[in-house]
């Protein structure tokens, strides 16, 4: 069982930063693939951020490209979320996800909120 604990969400207002971090009950990320999701009010789930297995890199939502950064951290445990140019729309709980190489993401943070005011 992996537990994943996000943390950095807050109040920003447009154009403005935040980052995001998620640390994971394990030493190591090696044989997990991690991402962010984000769900906005009214909408389902949908991918922000991360490693995909699938293509073997990194990969981002078409509406945060050029402006969200994933990446992992020193600590071998933590991977991080890095918003710039934040805007309303970007408003929502974002969550923390981790799964085994090879199979789809089964382990969640419980959410930390993000507004972004404009």
């Amino acid at each position: 069982q992996v537990q994943l604990v996000e943390s950095g969400g807050g109040l920003v207002q447009a154009g403005g930063s935040l980052r995001l971090s998620c640390a994971a009950s394990v030493r190591t990320l090696s044989y997990l693939h991690m991402g962010w999701f984000r769900q906005a009010p009214g909408k389902e789930r949908e991918f922000v951020a991360g490693f995909r297995w699938t293509i073997g890199s990194t990969d981002y939502a078409d509406a945060v490209k050029g402006r969200f950064t994933f990446s992992r951290g020193n600590a071998k445990n933590t991977v991080y979320l890095e918003m710039n140019s934040l805007k309303a729309e970007d408003t929502a709980v974002y969550y923390c996800a981790a799964g085994l190489l090879g199979t789809n993401y089964s382990y969640w943070g419980q959410g930390t909120q993000v507004t972004v005011s404009s």
